[in-house]
């Protein structure tokens, strides 16, 4: 019943919260991301439960920074935990230090372009030199695949970009940022539907407060899987 293309993001306070979430979507769902807000609330403990005992992917989503040695000793001791996904911000550097950690695990690192809660503006205010973003976050996922990344995350509007790149044959397109028509766009600014991210060229959707705020979660879920079956 579930597709793995759906990711379901635990935006929940807690990891008991999110073990009661994944209960109620049961086989509706075989893919979750956790992510920096649940680290201090359970996160990896959540990780591992859904992982090891419940059979489901697992996206760790941390967004990690630093310097080469310090990401490569952080992805090192994350890759343990037999996960799937994790994300790293996508400096060439950043990189090439997490693909150093992840060597030998099946860990994809998924390098971030541009956060699909930013537009021109944000961008300005950090000092990001001038340009579209949509031409900035191909230049950056170029970059990244060049240093190695298994993936980029990027909005559903720039996915197509990115699958054009030659560089992006064989490497994995995951987009947040997605919202079934009608529903409140959040803190997002850089939005699809399911069927026209994945007719974007992503692998994997990730929603999040569409499915957990709804008020049936296991119906709202199977509606987005259901969207992406028909593209």
């Amino acid at each position: 019943m579930s597709d793995d293309r759906l990711i379901v993001a635990l935006d929940v306070p807690n990891a008991l919260s999110g073990l009661a979430l994944a209960e109620t979507l049961g086989d509706a769902v075989s893919f979750y991301k956790i992510g920096l807000g649940m680290l201090t609330g359970g996160g990896l403990a959540l990780a591992n439960e859904l992982k090891q005992e419940q059979g489901k992917r697992v996206f760790l989503d941390m967004k990690l920074f630093d310097i080469g040695a310090t990401v490569e000793a952080a992805v090192r001791g994350l890759a343990q935990y037999d996960l799937d996904f994790l994300t790293v911000h996508g400096d060439p550097h950043v990189v090439r230090a997490a693909k150093e950690g992840a060597a030998g695990s099946d860990l994809k690192i998924l390098a971030v372009t541009i956060l699909t809660s930013l537009e021109r503006s944000d961008l300005d205010e950090s000092l990001i030199r001038d340009g579209a973003i949509p031409d900035l976050v191909a230049e950056r996922a170029g970059r990244a695949f060049d240093a190695g990344a298994d993936g980029v995350i990027s909005s559903p509007n720039e996915a197509a970009l990115i699958r054009a790149l030659p560089e992006a044959a064989g490497r994995l397109i995951v987009t947040p940022g997605v919202r079934p028509a009608g529903a409140d766009l959040g803190d997002q600014k850089r939005v699809a539907t399911p069927a026209n991210a994945i007719r974007n060229g992503a692998d994997h959707i990730v929603v999040g407060r569409p499915v957990w705020q709804a008020d049936d979660p296991r119906a709202a879920a199977q509606a987005i899987v259901a969207e992406m079956q028909a593209v």
